[in-house]
């Protein structure tokens, strides 16, 4: 399924049914009184959170919603039949916004979470409502309201617990599908990760969190280069962001530090809370790199970036390093984790950083 993150939707809820105007005639009763009834509600459009949605293609093209007008009043003190909702169902995650207000409708947070997108118009009174001891005969009735209608744009923001950033080729992909469930398509090309992925990592019994890879980043993405900075927005909702790097590249003349710095550039130019989320340096493809060499590699990387958090060196491709990495991030993700948070973020750099 093609994955869409963004769309912008028309919608309009029912107008109401206008209320009747009528008397009661029958045998023997000239002067029944009125007995108009009143107009039926509009139906209204309505959004619904779906947690086995993760794409906004239903709406790339259907861009109409209109919900069914309300029935008008009859005789007999007969009222109008409401008219039916719609319900729009939509990714966990997605935010609902007024494009000509610039307000936000809605935020879907959680699974069936309903948020009523535009209301449908009551419906009109009849002439029963108007009856009284000096009236007894009368002949208003009012027409329904409309529903409201709305020009709305639809952004889906991932829900994920970690965020995967880097630049192409980094082993963003190979990390991803190493430790979860998902399979993105890997291969020895830049972008071949044309749109973000989900997946699930189980620590252990019960133990769990969910981490979204996303499109590398290159230098001059705030200008569009590369695919830019379109799915960078996945990454706010994040609560801790691992940033991958090659440390050893195919290019003898690329720098890690270098790259690094590239992406952290960008990053602050597109969102600064973004940039200033708890962020871990992840060294990928360190299997490349002799057994002998790796610790002062490690070590020369982090004083060069002067990296004050955590630091972890692993390979995707050969599982090395992984769970050090995992059990730390639920450490750090879970509610429990206590006062000793810092001591045991220490262990694990300590750790990564001894020579094997």
């Amino acid at each position: 399924m093609k994955f869409i993150d963004e769309a912008v939707i028309d919608v309009a809820a029912g107008n109401g049914g206008s209320g009747c105007a009528s008397f009661r005639r029958e045998k023997f009763m000239p002067m029944g009184g009125p007995d108009g009834g009143d107009g039926g509600r509009g139906g209204s459009v309505i959004a619904l959170a779906d947690a086995n949605l993760n794409t906004l293609v239903d709406y790339r093209y259907a861009r109409r919603h209109e919900a069914a007008n309300g029935e008008p009043g009859r005789g007999s003190d007969q009222f109008g039949a409401a008219g039916a909702d719609i319900v729009l169902r939509m990714p966990v995650g997605t935010i609902v916004t007024d494009i000509e207000s610039g307000e936000m409708v809605a935020e879907l947070l959680e699974p069936d979470q309903r948020v009523v997108l535009a209301r449908g118009g009551d419906g009109g009174f009849g002439n029963l409502h108007f009856k009284s001891s000096t009236n007894r005969s009368p002949r208003k009735k009012t027409p329904g309201w409309p529903g409201e209608q709305r020009k709305l744009r639809l952004e889906l923001r991932l829900l994920a617990d970690v965020g995967l950033l880097g630049m192409p080729n980094a082993g963003k992909s190979t990390l991803i599908a190493a430790i979860s469930n998902a399979r993105p398509k890997i291969a020895d090309y830049p972008f071949t990760t044309l749109h973000p992925h989900l997946g699930v990592v189980r620590v252990g019994p019960s133990r769990s969190f969910v981490v979204a890879d996303i499109p590398g980043l290159i230098e001059g993405a705030a200008e569009g280069a590369g695919l830019g900075h379109h799915f960078l927005r996945h990454l706010q909702r994040t609560r801790l962001l691992w940033h991958i790097v090659d440390v050893a590249p195919l290019d003898d003349a690329a720098d890690p530090v270098a790259q690094v710095r590239i992406v952290l550039s960008e990053l602050r130019k597109y969102d600064e809370a973004l940039y200033r989320k708890p962020r871990w340096l992840v060294l990928n493809k360190i299997d490349l790199i002799p057994r002998d060499q790796r610790a002062a590699r490690v070590r020369d990387i982090a004083r060069r970036l002067r990296w004050k958090g955590p630091v972890f060196a692993v390979s995707a491709v050969a599982r090395e390093g992984l769970q050090p990495l995992l059990d730390a991030t639920w450490h750090e993700l879970s509610p429990s984790a206590g006062a000793d948070a810092d001591d045991h973020d220490v262990r694990f750099r300590r750790d990564t950083l001894e020579a094997p």
